[in-house]
């Protein structure tokens, strides 16, 4: 069947899942959106669970007694979705691809900002920094991000995705405070995680990662020849070797703690979203668990499992 337009799939978003978030969010987009601004508000004693990166260490020293710093909340959020485009992003083992997840997730993410009355930019990354969107507002604006995302051609080979790159450009382009979405299946060539906590240091950064099953768990196939969606390389594998299918299970879990760790040294929250996932129901668990973590800086509630 002939691919969507862009306006088809921004309607079927629009009427499938940004008026159900409308209403179950209830309005309070902080719990996704939190958008400190800069201006000094007050200060108040360090609790467990606040942001160590709004210490007040003046203060601190000062005192004796850790204190962190509260801003005032800017009423413009700047969003900016940092999209991976890379070969392993159009893998999917569901009927839909983590390219489909990743295309769903920014036409829903853009038009709940829009609709306040925020901007919105884009950066993409295929072999290199090859996409640039400035942020603005507006519906048509989405519009124009999701034609230019499905315009663009999958590619069938490049070099080792360097997800270090892409932090370090958007360090580079986006100037002002703003919320960030890196959208990324994470498989990179290493070295990324100090890029994003640099960036971290300077804006609210969210990590959205695109998983599909099989990446997670490999199942009894027979035998399969296993290709890297990014360098063409082949493995011939025999999945009914329970011993290798250990191994593979090993791997995924080490990578899964790597990632955690990561993301958690950042200070960034992040959000599984894979191939077999409802974009609404996996953004209405993330907006949970952030409630969840705002409740227990501020001294009321526990924090819901993820």
């Amino acid at each position: 069947m002939p691919a969507p337009s862009a306006e088809k799939l921004l309607q079927r978003l629009e009427w499938t899942v940004i008026r159900r978030l409308d209403g179950l969010l209830q309005g309070d987009y902080r719990t996704l959106f939190r958008g400190d601004g800069l201006d000094l508000a007050d200060l108040r004693e360090y609790q467990p669970g606040d942001d160590i990166r709004r210490m007040d260490w003046n203060v601190t020293a000062r005192t004796q007694t850790p204190h962190v710093r509260v801003h005032h909340e800017d009423r413009e959020i700047a969003g900016w979705l940092l999209l991976d485009l890379s070969p392993s992003v159009d893998f999917g083992s569901t009927g839909a691809s983590k390219r489909q997840a990743l295309l769903e997730f920014t036409g829903v993410i853009a038009r709940l900002l829009t609709r306040k009355g925020n901007r919105v930019g884009a950066l993409f990354f295929g072999a290199e920094l090859d996409g640039f969107i400035p942020a603005r507002g507006g519906r048509r604006h989405v519009l124009h991000m999701l034609d230019a995302l499905m315009a663009r051609p999958a590619l069938a080979r490049a070099p080792p995705t360097d997800l270090a790159a892409l932090l370090r450009a958007a360090a580079d382009v986006i100037q002002r405070r703003s919320l960030v979405f890196l959208v990324s299946d994470f498989i990179s060539a290493p070295g990324w995680e100090r890029a994003l906590s640099l960036l971290a240091r300077r804006h609210e950064v969210l990590a959205i990662r695109l998983v599909d099953p099989l990446e997670l768990a490999l199942p009894d196939l027979g035998m399969l020849v296993m290709q890297d969606a990014e360098t063409g390389e082949q493995l011939f594998v025999d999945t009914q070797d329970r011993a290798f299918r250990r191994r593979f299970a090993a791997a995924t879990a080490q990578r899964e703690t790597g990632l955690r760790d990561a993301f958690q040294r950042a200070g960034v929250d992040a959000l599984e979203l894979s191939t077999d996932d409802d974009v609404g129901d996996a953004i209405l668990a993330f907006a949970n668990l952030r409630r969840g973590r705002a409740s227990m800086r501020s001294g009321g509630g526990t924090e819901p499992l993820p």
